[in-house]
């Protein structure tokens, strides 16, 4: 099995900072792609940020210069430093994952967390 877990959300001050984690855990062979997801109340999930098994990384528009998500292969764990954070990025943060499982069969996972909050008062 494999186990996808966020933390690091809190309440913060506008222009303030948080650093958010996503680990990986369990038995698989690889991760290929890892997305952080956000969700406001009343409003659709929405893609963050998201990083490839290449290191090639993608921003939404809306945190662009604010956001920088970044991998740590050895600890399976990916981070998403967020700076200047506005009342506006207040939502639920998940981590979604995808590789494949050990194995014989190398069978593909696209998992997600159970996700942390993220206030930020203005």
């Amino acid at each position: 099995q494999v186990h996808v877990v966020e933390s690091g959300g809190g309440l913060v001050q506008a222009g303030g900072s948080l650093r958010l984690s996503c680990e990986v855990s369990g038995t698989f062979f690889t991760i290929n792609g890892v997305g952080w997801y956000r969700q406001a109340a009343g409003q659709q999930r929405e893609l963050v940020a998201s990083t490839n098994s290449g290191g090639g990384t993608e921003y939404a528009d809306s945190v662009k210069g604010r956001f920088t998500i970044s991998r740590i292969n050895a600890k399976n764990t990916v981070y998403l430093q967020m700076n200047s954070l506005k009342p506006e990025d207040t939502a639920v943060y998940y981590c979604n994952v995808k590789g494949f499982y050990s194995g014989t069969s190398y069978s593909p996972f696209d998992l997600w967390g159970q996700g942390t909050q993220v206030t930020v008062s203005s």
